[in-house]
C-alpha cells in the first residue's frame, strides 16, 4: 500500500469524533387562548389510580379567585398555593417532596406547575426529586440526575423566563444559586394560554420580559452561537422589540411575548447565557433579588460586553417608563461583595460562552465588584 495513503487512513481512524449533544425538547405543547381548559383531558391518560394524585403547585396570586374553579381536581388531588415573592430554594423543594411523600402512599401521577418562573422551576425540581434520593442541592450542576422525573406539566401565567422550555430549574441552595441542569428536567407537557397572562403588573411584565431579551442578547453574542441557537434567538429578539418598542394592542402583546419566551428558551438549548445572568446569580444569592429584575440591574452596566444590547435595553426602559431601583448594593460589606463575585464566577459555562475559553484572563473579582458597586 502507498505509504501516503496509509498515513491518511491512520489519521482518519485516530481522529477524535465530534459528539453533538442530543437534547430533549418538550414532547407535547398546546397553544391557544382558552387552552388551559383542556388540562383535565390531558391529565386523564396519565392518572395511574385514584390513590396516585395530581399535585398542582399554583402561584398564590390565584388564591380565592375564580381561576381556581377551572383547575381539574378529582379524587385526592392536592392543590398547593405557593408565594412567588422569593426565588425558589432547595430547602423549599425538599420540604415539598417530603410532604408529598408522607401524605401519599403512591407517587403522584403528575406534578403541575401553574405560575411564573418560580412555580415552573419548583414543579420541575419536585418532579425530579420524587424519583431521586437526597437533597435537591446535591443535583445543582450539569447532568447529575440519574433517574427520570415524575410526569410534570408546565403552565406559564407570565412570559419571559423560558422556564417552560428549559432543561434547567434554577434554585437557591445553601452555598450557591445554580440550576439542576438535566435532560430529566424538561416538562412532559406545556400549555401556552395567552389569556392566563392577563393582569400581570407592568413592572413584573417588564422585568420578566427582559429576562427573555437578555437571553437573546447573550446567546446571539456568545462564543457558543450556532445556527440552531441563532434562528430561535433572532426570532425572540424581534418579538421583544415588537412588544417593548412597538405599538401592539394588549392581546397581541400577550401572544407575542409568550412566543418570545418560548423561542428565547430554545435559543439557549444549544448555547448559553452570559455575563448578566452569571452576575444576577450572585446578586440573587446575597440579596434575594428576583431573577428578572436582577438581570436588568446588572445588564444596564454591561456596555463593555454588549454595547448594542445595552443601548436597546435603555431605549426599552425609557419607552415603557420603567424606573430601575438604585442603591441596592450601597450598604454591602466587602464580605458580601466577595460572596457575590464568587457565586458569579462559579458559573463557568456562562463565562466561556460570553468571553471564550480564556475568560479567566479577561474577568476578575475586582472587575465584578466594580460593576456590582454601581447597582
Amino acid at each position: 500500500m502507498d505509504s501516503n495513503k496509509q498515513n491518511v487512513r491512520e489519521t482518519v481512524n485516530t481522529k477524535t469524533k465530534v459528539q453533538h449533544r442530543n437534547f430533549p425538547m418538550v414532547p407535547r405543547v398546546v397553544y391557544g387562548k382558552g387552552s388551559f381548559d383542556q388540562l383535565g383531558d390531558i391529565l386523564m391518560p396519565q392518572r395511574k389510580s385514584s390513590e396516585a394524585p395530581c399535585v398542582f403547585l399554583v402561584d398564590d396570586v390565584f388564591e380565592d379567585t375564580d381561576f381556581v374553579t377551572r383547575i381539574p381536581l378529582i379524587f385526592n388531588d392536592r392543590l398547593v398555593f405557593i408565594s412567588a415573592d422569593e426565588e425558589p430554594k432547595t430547602a423549599q423543594v425538599d420540604a415539598l417532596v417530603e410532604k408529598i411523600s408522607q401524605d401519599f402512599e403512591e407517587l403522584p401521577s403528575g406534578i403541575i406547575g401553574i405560575g411564573g418562573g418560580t412555580l415552573l422551576d419548583l414543579a420541575k425540581a419536585v418532579a425530579i426529586m420524587l424519583n431521586n434520593e437526597g437533597s435537591s442541592a446535591d443535583y445543582q450542576g450539569w447532568d447529575l440526575v440519574s433517574k427520570p422525573s415524575v410526569y410534570h406539566v408546565g403552565i406559564p401565567t407570565i412570559s419571559g423566563t423560558g422556564a417552560e422550555i428549559s432543561r434547567t430549574t434554577v434554585l437557591l441552595g445553601p452555598e450557591r444559586k445554580l440550576g439542576i441542569n438535566s435532560d430529566y428536567t424538561i416538562f412532559d407537557q406545556v400549555i401556552l394560554d395567552p389569556d392566563l397572562t392577563q393582569g400581570v403588573p407592568k413592572d413584573q411584565w417588564f422585568y420578566t420580559g427582559m429576562d427573555c431579551f437578555i437571553h437573546c442578547i447573550e446567546s446571539l453574542n456568545g462564543t457558543f452561537l450556532n445556527a440552531f441557537s441563532e434562528s430561535h434567538g433572532e426570532k425572540a429578539l424581534a418579538l421583544c422589540k415588537e412588544v417593548y418598542l412597538g405599538d401592539l394592542d394588549v392581546n397581541e402583546s400577550r401572544e407575542k411575548l409568550m412566543m418570545a419566551s418560548w423561542h428565547g428558551g430554545m435559543s439557549i438549548a444549544y448555547s448559553q447565557v452570559g455575563v448578566a445572568h452569571a452576575m444576577s446569580y450572585g446578586l440573587s444569592y446575597v440579596l434575594g433579588v428576583r431573577h428578572g429584575i436582577g438581570n436588568c440591574l446588572v445588564f444596564q452596566h454591561l456596555e463593555e460586553f454588549y454595547p448594542e444590547g445595552v443601548a436597546l435595553f435603555k431605549q426599552m426602559v425609557a419607552q415603557q417608563n420603567i424606573v430601575l431601583p438604585t442603591g441596592i448594593t450601597a450598604s454591602l460589606s466587602d464580605t458580601d461583595f466577595d460572596t457575590m463575585t464568587r457565586v458569579a464566577m462559579s458559573m463557568e459555562p456562562l463565562w466561556e460562552n460570553a468571553l471564550g475559553k480564556d475568560w479567566c484572563n479577561t474577568i476578575s473579582h475586582a472587575k465584578l465588584k466594580t460593576i456590582y458597586q454601581k447597582i
